[in-house]
């Protein structure tokens, strides 16, 4: 279970290329292309050196207009897509 101490870096497993204000993700293990709302490539592209959850967090409620509840569950949500789908790691 993912909480704000948990930290959270790309796979070795994903490679990605930036579209405008999307990014779209190959993951090496499955073959299959992800593509990421802008949000989800927000987190992306900040996950690009490893940050804790709290961390990430704290980004979005500075970048966007949220509600910190909202925030988390959201985050929470896309970050479990991320690792059910292994591009991403997590570190409890």
């Amino acid at each position: 279970m993912m909480d704000d101490t948990t930290l959270v870096s790309i796979s070795k497993q994903a490679v990605h290329c930036d579209l405008e204000e999307e990014v779209v993700i190959l993951g090496l293990d499955d073959g299959v292309y992800y593509g990421l709302n802008p949000v989800a490539a927000f987190i992306w592209n900040t996950i690009q050196t490893p940050h804790t959850v709290g961390e990430l967090k704290e980004k979005i409620l500075a970048e966007y207009d949220v509600t910190e509840d909202i925030c988390q569950v959201d985050l929470l949500e896309i970050l479990q897509k991320l690792l059910d789908n292994k591009l991403i790691e997590i570190k409890e």
